[in-house]
């Protein structure tokens, strides 16, 4: 249904090593840049190696803003210790936790996630709904 989507920042440097670094244990990487110095529409594309972007943020310095209450963005991670990784990554890179790496029952037997909000104030989650066994 969806082509891609993007969210506006306040600081494309600290957004770009955000989205890099949380990106990374789930696959996903820059698929393309346009990072020109003193360019008012810096912008960073990611989404699979080799494929085109699903997800992009660009610079928006003090007119970006999130959406209001009951958004956020799911990403699909290929395992549980990817979800971890990605909760992790996100931590040391700015952060903040919205949610531990953990089963949530509520949503099904094996929906393993984790919850942050990036810099900016999104909301993000890293999701991985195989079982258990599927993940070693």
């Amino acid at each position: 249904m969806l082509h891609h989507l993007s969210f506006g920042v306040s600081n494309i440097e600290r957004s770009a090593a955000f989205y890099d670094a949380a990106f990374e244990p789930l696959g996903y990487v820059r698929v393309w840049e346009d990072l020109s110095p003193g360019d008012p529409h810096q912008a960073v594309g990611y989404g699979l190696p080799g494929g085109g972007d699903k997800f992009a943020i660009k610079l928006r310095g003090e007119e970006a803003h999130c959406p209001g209450a009951g958004f956020h963005l799911a990403f699909a991670a290929p395992s549980r210790s990817a979800v971890t990784l990605f909760h992790k990554a996100a931590l040391d890179y700015g952060g903040l936790d919205n949610g531990a790496p953990g089963l949530r029952t509520h949503y099904g037997p094996t929906y393993y996630a984790a919850f942050i909000i990036d810099p900016d104030g999104h909301r993000l989650e890293a999701v991985c709904k195989e079982p258990e066994a599927a993940n070693k």
